[in-house]
């Protein structure tokens, strides 16, 4: 075979190249990235001129393969990129112990270079598509929670007067009863009961934001640490510690105190109730020229995907049936979202799970 057949030969190969591997991302998705890139790489491996003497790694966030890193036999590489962001690359290198290794050829480069630029163009599509989902799950959790606010609204305005007289009506009852001890016990019962559901109705109000607010400058430093105070005795009880993280004694914004303090008292209580003995909560507070952060963590079990999903759902909880109303979280976020705020609950690294409430200043 002469010069001009053999490079003819090469070029077709590099072409057939090119179209299996814009043939096999055609048909990919987000579920076999790993098994597309690993298709590519084999296809690519064929494309060279000396195939069997030749290994090709493709290296990217949705891989496993080994570093990139260049060796002592001839090697040629391209960066993959998304959004221009190096993401990745391509490398293709003589095996260890090829006899006669010989260079590579521009044409195999300029192979490399074409295939990256694929692969980058695929993993755009991939991530462009991951945000669009995760943007539209987010719409319908805002969605379903607007509605639920409406719901939850009309139902606190209804329960609110019955409960008023069945509280008026105990006491009067009470005063009357006075030296029937077995009676008054039962009426404390009953007052003990609808004050329990005067609290739930209160509950249910700041989560559909139906509570006044009075919006006043206030420093969230004192509040906190307030709080952290007034839950001494729980913290010690459940034998949790704390850790306080404020380098600031001034850490101003326009909100509500008596709301700040329900979100910080309302996190700090989950966080001392899904932590373990001697498992640790900490709580962080800092700003920005814009924004108030805090974050409050623990050292528990985390949350599934599912509770990650609902978490600031109300009704929904991970406690057992009567140690919770599944309304404490979802105060917090009609709370945050009337201040205009926002708040995530995302797992840790090692353990447990931290909330990070963002709160603009003005």
């Amino acid at each position: 075979m002469n010069s001009t057949e053999a490079a003819l030969k090469e070029r077709i190969k590099e072409l057939t190249c090119l179209y299996k591997v814009s043939s096999i991302i055609s048909i990919a998705n987000s579920q076999n990235i790993s098994n597309t890139l690993s298709a590519i790489a084999s296809c690519l491996k064929k494309a060279f001129q000396f195939p069997d003497c030749i290994e090709v790694l493709i290296d990217t966030q949705y891989t496993n393969t080994q570093v990139l890193t260049k060796i002592d036999t001839p090697s040629i590489c391209s960066d993959i990129l998304v959004f221009n962001v190096k993401k990745g690359g391509i490398l293709a290198r003589y095996k260890e112990g090829t006899p006669h290794k010989k260079a590579f050829l521009k044409e195999e480069q300029r192979l490399i270079n074409n295939v990256a630029l694929k692969i980058g163009d695929f993993l755009e599509r991939i991530e462009i598509k991951n945000n669009e989902r995760a943007l539209r799950r987010q719409m319908e959790r805002a969605d379903r929670l607007a509605t639920l606010g409406e719901l939850t609204a009309g139902i606190a305005h209804e329960l609110n007067t019955p409960l008023a007289s069945i509280l008026g009506f105990s006491e009067l009852l009470k005063s009357r009863l006075a030296s029937d001890k077995e009676s008054v016990a039962d009426l404390d019962k009953i007052i003990s009961s609808a004050i329990f559901s005067r609290e739930v109705v209160k509950k249910l109000m700041f989560f559909a934001c139906e509570m006044p607010q009075e919006m006043k400058r206030v420093n969230i430093v004192p509040i906190i640490k307030n709080s952290i105070n007034l839950l001494e005795l729980t913290f010690r009880k459940n034998k949790v510690k704390y850790i306080v993280d404020i380098n600031e004694e001034d850490i101003m914004l326009r909100a509500d105190s008596v709301q700040l303090t329900q979100i910080i008292f309302n996190l700090l209580m989950n966080a001392i109730y899904f932590s373990p003995k001697n498992g640790l909560v900490k709580i962080w507070a800092s700003q920005n020229q814009r924004e108030v952060f805090i974050k409050i963590s623990d050292e528990g079990k985390g949350l599934s995907d599912e509770t990650l999903e609902k978490v600031f759902q109300p009704f929904y909880s991970t406690k057992p049936v009567g140690e919770g109303s599944g309304l404490g979280l979802s105060v917090v976020h009609g709370i945050v979202m009337s201040h205009k705020g926002s708040i995530i609950a995302e797992n840790n690294s090692h353990k447990g799970a931290t909330f990070t409430v963002r709160l603009p200043k003005n």
